[in-house]
Parts: structure tokens; C-alpha cells; sequence
């Protein structure tokens, strides 16, 4: 069954990503896939919850990132916790790299998702990882925004 045009699918989202860091600026890459990890993706087997992108060699890499093993690929299967080359341009690898060494910046990963064209991307997140009170102020936030929600409802 084809997509149509113009939508995208969304295999796994990073919900905590947001809470555990201010981000900053976010962009796009695509992943370097086995046959049996699209497989997989497509059923929707994904977990980038724990994961992180990491410059070595003039490359960024996908660390930690989980798709579990396809069924139906016998023993030709890969391995769901390997790394996985990140698609970028050469300047973004050396602006990304040079952020990460310098400022302490962490590049997570956001959402995986299919593009329109059914293509297996990337939404990467530059940002600082937030204090403990930084969290609690985005929690208390959060919770007068639901508050607040809830009133309106009430009164119409």
C-alpha cells in the first residue's frame, strides 16, 4: 500500500529529549539501514529514547539507538543495537562536531520517521542538558498549562 504524497510517518519519538534538554536548533539526516532494520522500522520496532549522535572521524554516528530484529529475515538479521552512520553534510558534521568538543552541546536524536519519498530520516536535536531545577520549573509549567486548560473547558 503506497503513502500518499506529502505525509510522513513517525516510527519513534524521543518524548524525554525535550525535558532533559533545552534545544536549540534541530536538523534533518538520513541513516545508513540494513535491509532488515526498514523492515523493521516500517512495523514500527524503534526506540531512540536512550540514544545520542556522536562525531568520530570527521562522521556522525547513531549511538544506542534500538530496532529490534525483523521475523522473516532468518539468520541474514542485524544486530539492534549497532551504530548507524547519520547522513549530513560536511559542514554540519564539522559545525556539529566543533559544538559538541567546545560547548558541551549534546546532538539527540527527536523523531524517526519515513519522509514522503519513504525514506528513513533523522530529526536531531542540538541542545544543553537542563539542571534539576530547570526541570522541575518546565514540570510546574506544564501543569498550570493543564490547569489552565481545564478552567477554560469548564467555563465555556
Amino acid at each position: 500500500m503506497a503513502q500518499k504524497r506529502g505525509t510522513s510517518k513517525t516510527v519513534a519519538e524521543n518524548r524525554k529529549a525535550r525535558f532533559n534538554y533545552e534545544i536549540g536548533e534541530t536538523l534533518e539526516a538520513g541513516l545508513v539501514l540494513e535491509g532488515s532494520e526498514v523492515k523493521s522500522l516500517r512495523n514500527g520496532k524503534a526506540n531512540i529514547a536512550e540514544s545520542y549522535a556522536s562525531a568520530e572521524d570527521g562522521e556522525m554516528w547513531l549511538i544506542n539507538s534500538h530496532i529490534a530484529e525483523y521475523a522473516q529475515a532468518g539468520r541474514e538479521n542485524h544486530d539492534p543495537k549497532r551504530r548507524r552512520k547519520l547522513l549530513l553534510h560536511q559542514k554540519e558534521v564539522g559545525k556539529l562536531a566543533g559544538a559538541i568538543q567546545r560547548e558541551g552541546i549534546t546532538v539527540v536524536p527527536l523523531t524517526m520517521y519515513f519522509n514522503s519519498r519513504g525514506i528513513a530520516k533523522v530529526k536531531l536535536g542540538i541542545g544543553k542538558g537542563k539542571k534539576l531545577h530547570d526541570k522541575r520549573e518546565t514540570e510546574k509549567k506544564r501543569d498550570w498549562d493543564r490547569q489552565k486548560a481545564r478552567i477554560m473547558r469548564e467555563q465555556g
